[in-house]
């Protein structure tokens, strides 16, 4: 007998139901967030229903009072899904702000304490039980970015966390995707595999640096572009004489992909290097002469490669050179190379922030776009419609 209800459960199945015979026919009532309504017109009339839906009925209410094991696919057409929880390291807050407040969110507390010998310990600051996790950071150096996201995820882990989605809009070590010479490691493999011991269940990034980063992952990864916020802008210049260019052989897909959506052509520049941010010699093909030139790349680090290659086709005879790139590394000499070379205009965006400010420097935020995948990867709707090219 079920006190308070006066309903007699009978047996069937091995399970617990209650016995269509003796179910009163009760009001609407609200369990949660879920309404329950087992008749819809008069409590004297019962409305006409299958017996298919009337079993459905009784065994949700059955469910409900606790009376058999919870059938979650009866309730998922009844239940609000779980809370969406977006939290962030230190490196990224100032991103993750924009991302919370774009998605109609607080971004969530996070305290970090850190020891005097320099060891840090996060604590997320509130319940994420069964929450379905957003952790931002982007991971470039020093690796305490990256040792910060992995001990957030194995405490979202360590807290009952549902889902745990780590949002990495730059994913550092992504240039050691290979052996290109022997006795080196491959930095971004062994990043992947930490982050997935770590507990992580899906991943979101941006702009890496080889497309084929995503196969180190045995969870799934959304690779978003930047294409989706560098385009609009581009189209909004009407630079009569537009030309695509890359400065190496290896963007020469990523500037194609440019060229083909704004129906340009495109110039490729081939660069040798004796060693890491050392160019040593660089060659364009293609025609620039008249031309309005916009170099596309997805990380500028020295600039050595960017500003040099700005130079050559300045010195071809191109009418104005500007650059878009996805992450602004920015290290070294970079800022006093970009502010005495030909080029009118750096587009970057904010997936790492910048060290200073500059008049040559525009910087397009991808919070509207991770804000919006982050939606439909909660409603567990498609993101293609973000993929421009």
């Amino acid at each position: 007998f079920v006190p308070g209800v006066g309903i007699e459960p009978t047996r069937c199945r091995h399970h617990w139901i209650l016995s269509p015979a003796r179910l009163p026919i009760p009001p609407s009532r609200q369990i949660g967030r879920a309404k329950v309504d087992i008749f819809s017109s008069s409590p004297k009339i019962p409305q006409k229903i299958s017996s298919q839906k009337l079993w459905e009925e009784r065994e949700l209410l059955s469910e409900l009072l606790h009376l058999q094991p919870l059938n979650h696919r009866l309730l998922s057409k009844n239940r609000v899904g779980k809370e969406v929880k977006i939290f962030s390291g230190r490196a990224t807050q100032y991103l993750a702000e924009k991302i919370a407040a774009e998605y109609g969110t607080h971004l969530g507390s996070v305290d970090i304490h850190t020891f005097s010998d320099g060891e840090f310990q996060p604590c997320i600051e509130e319940t994420v039980r069964g929450d379905k996790v957003f952790l931002i950071q982007s991971t470039f150096p020093t690796s305490d970015n990256f040792m910060e996201l992995l001990l957030l995820v194995d405490a979202a882990r360590r807290a009952s966390a549902s889902q745990i989605v780590a949002v990495i809009p730059y994913f550092g070590w992504a240039r050691q995707d290979r052996k290109d010479k022997p006795r080196v490691p491959i930095g971004a493999k062994l990043a992947a595999n930490l982050l997935t011991a770590a507990g992580i269940t899906r991943i979101v990034t941006m702009d890496l640096h080889a497309d084929q980063i995503q196969g180190f992952f045995e969870v799934p990864v959304d690779h978003l572009f930047a294409s989706a916020i560098f385009l609009p802008y581009l189209e909004s210049l009407n630079l009569p004489n537009l030309t695509m260019a890359s400065p190496d052989m290896g963007g020469s897909k990523r500037a194609n992909s440019y060229a083909k959506y704004l129906n340009t052509e495109v110039v490729i520049c081939y660069k040798q290097r004796s060693k890491a941010n050392v160019v040593d010699k660089m060659t364009v093909i293609g025609e620039v002469e008249g031309r309005d030139i916009v170099l596309v790349d997805d990380i500028i680090d020295t600039a050595g490669t960017l500003v040099k290659a700005a130079e050559i086709m300045m010195e071809k005879g191109a009418n104005s050179v500007r650059a878009v790139c996805t992450h602004p590394i920015l290290s070294g000499p970079a800022y006093e190379r970009i502010q005495n070379s030909p080029i009118l205009e750096l587009i970057v965006t904010d997936t790492i922030p910048l060290r200073q400010e500059s008049e040559k420097i525009k910087v397009l935020t991808v919070a509207p776009l991770f804000s919006s995948v982050f939606k439909r990867i909660h409603k567990h709707k498609s993101i293609s419609s973000h993929f421009i090219v």
